[in-house]
């Protein structure tokens, strides 16, 4: 076999380099900026906007972010999606970041095509409009008009960014079921608090009746969780209101969200 010339590195060992080297900190005026443009940062006590300009500097050293469809992001823009994709680990920990590598970013709402088989073998396909999607082995999508729209109205019950972290943070151990990776006395709690609360807003949804949050959580479990997870950061108080003792899972997992009044 040739031997290869001295100072060689392939290709894997330099990546792998740049991902141990240390992140270089978001600098201060960068961060002061992307605080003014959100709420929930704002809110943040000062051990918690440190947790955060952490990992969401490790966010920007170690994800590539992408806008799409001609759509430009300066500096700031791209710490602001750092910072609102991190909100959901201040207490979980950069660990939430594991198993994917890619941020793209559309500048509105983007297309996607589904497709599904029934009962009775016949194919179903059709378009879904989304503000956002998390691949469970591949980036996370947004739309940066929603990004926008949700910082605008920051006790309105939605943040997307916060929405499909959930699912990224829900996969984690193998299984996008609407149960984060937890200790085993707790997920055993989480689920079945968790699911007695999903299956009684699914049957509030099927009754058509007003519901407090959004009746998409209906969808599936892991729908359940993430948008549960938008209204802890957005609405806590409603949310708390309502569904109790989701909200105290919630809080514990997260922490206490900028936007709570107690």
């Amino acid at each position: 076999m040739a031997s290869l010339p001295a100072g060689h590195v392939p290709l894997i060992q330099r990546l792998l380099a740049r991902l141990r080297r240390p992140p270089t900190p978001i600098d201060q005026s960068t961060w002061l900026a992307v605080r003014g443009r959100s709420l929930w940062l704002q809110r943040l006590d000062r051990e918690h906007d440190q947790r955060l300009h952490r990992l969401a500097s490790r966010f920007l050293h170690e994800k590539t972010i992408t806008p799409v469809a001609g759509l430009a992001l300066d500096a700031t823009e791209r710490a602001l999606l750092a910072a609102l994709c991190c909100l959901p680990l201040l207490e979980f920990g950069g660990e939430g970041l594991h198993g994917w590598s890619e941020l793209v970013v559309y500048p509105d709402a983007f297309r996607v095509q589904r497709s599904h088989v029934d009962a009775a073998g016949v194919l179903h396909e059709w378009d879904d409009e989304l503000a956002g999607e998390a691949w469970e082995a591949g980036p996370l999508i947004l739309s940066w008009a929603d990004v926008q729209a949700d910082l605008a109205e920051p006790d309105a019950g939605f943040c997307v960014a916060v929405h499909e972290m959930a699912h990224k943070i829900d996969v984690l151990d193998g299984a996008l079921d609407g149960t984060p990776p937890l200790p085993r006395e707790w997920q055993m709690q989480w689920a079945r608090d968790f699911q007695r609360q999903y299956d009684a807003f699914c049957e509030q949804v099927d009754r058509g009746e007003d519901v407090a949050i959004d009746a998409y959580a209906a969808e599936a479990p892991e729908e359940f969780f993430a948008v549960a997870s938008e209204y802890h950061f957005s609405a806590p108080d409603l949310l708390a209101a309502h569904m109790p003792e989701v909200a105290a899972h919630l809080r514990r997992f997260y922490g206490r969200s900028p936007m709570a009044t107690d």
